[in-house]
């Protein structure tokens, strides 16, 4: 069928849930989001509020916990609202609203990722040099850079997905990406699947040899120094992160792989959500609480706060 299909208003696949467990899955939604916006909105907020915290490694920590907000807040919302519908559906406009977003955040996280495992590196290996290479002004370019080429990369890619004429009015997936937009076309897909599959391997290339190049210096650092206190929690530190980034490489692989092959809605929603979720709620947990000045200035907010109930 090549006929063209412009209705403002497309259907949602979602989520095949037996009714009686709509609820409950609304609420595994809608706890993990809370938490989410508690936790990262917290450190942004104390980051903001505390001069003492103003420095590089903290405006790292702020951007990957607004990145962490943007993502989950563009998707698990609406998806929750998906969920509790009769027949779930969108907008065209705001589903190329929500692709826009959603991509930037995956992207987001391979570039800003990119940036914290360099600054974790320049801490261990070079500690001595740490301010004089780390500066506000660096991190701040690094950090523009970053957004910059998520937003850019990911325009292109929409870009092409929106110029396609539609024949379909189903997302084929529980939210709104731009692989989904794709799949509203019966035009021929070609550049599109070319574009996208070259910049993915752009992002996650860099991304992954960027990672392994500097947590192999860092574990050569840690063997050749002899303070074994001060290695143990590089070594922690270091073995949270890299954990965290592989379910995020891996979830997001398999969300890439399954538009592409016949696989089951659910997965590739599984696999999404896993991107999603785990690493927004890990990460102000290992880079917030096990960072001693952060953690100080979170334990006498918590402190004051029980003095004032008292």
């Amino acid at each position: 069928m090549n006929i063209t299909y412009n209705s403002p208003i497309l259907l949602i696949q979602g989520i095949d849930i037996p009714h009686r467990f709509i609820y409950p899955a609304f609420a595994l939604l809608l706890v993990p989001y809370l938490i989410i916006l508690t936790t990262n909105i917290g450190v942004m907020l104390l980051i903001l509020m505390e001069r003492s915290l103003q420095q590089p490694m903290y405006l790292l920590f702020f951007s990957l916990s607004f990145n962490d907000v943007l993502g989950n807040t563009v998707v698990l919302p609406r998806m929750m609202l998906d969920i509790v519908s009769t027949i779930p559906s969108i907008s065209y406009s705001w589903c190329v609203s929500q692709a826009f977003f959603s991509q930037t955040y995956g992207m987001s996280c391979h570039t800003v990722m990119m940036i914290m495992a360099f600054d974790r590196y320049v801490a261990i290996c070079h500690p001595l040099r740490y301010t004089s290479i780390m500066s506000p002004a660096m991190v701040a370019k690094l950090t523009v850079s970053a957004w910059s080429t998520s937003i850019a990369l990911n325009s292109i890619t929409l870009g092409l997905a929106v110029r396609l004429t539609r024949c379909h009015s189903i997302i084929l997936n529980a939210f709104c990406d731009t692989a989904s937009l794709f799949k509203l076309s019966c035009q021929d897909l070609s550049i599109n699947n070319i574009t996208g599959l070259t910049i993915i391997t752009i992002i996650n290339g860099l991304s992954i040899t960027s990672v392994a190049f500097t947590y192999f210096r860092i574990l050569i650092s840690c063997v050749s120094k002899k303070n074994k206190e001060l290695n143990r929690k590089a070594m922690q530190t270091c073995a949270s992160h890299l954990v965290l980034y592989m379910i995020m490489l891996w979830s997001g692989f398999l969300v890439l792989i399954s538009h592409r092959l016949p696989i089951h809605n659910g997965y590739r929603t599984l696999a999404a959500l896993l991107f999603l979720i785990i690493p927004a709620n890990m990460n102000p947990i290992i880079y917030a609480l096990q960072t001693k000045e952060l953690r100080t200035k979170i334990v006498q907010i918590l402190y004051s706060k029980v003095t004032q109930l008292q």
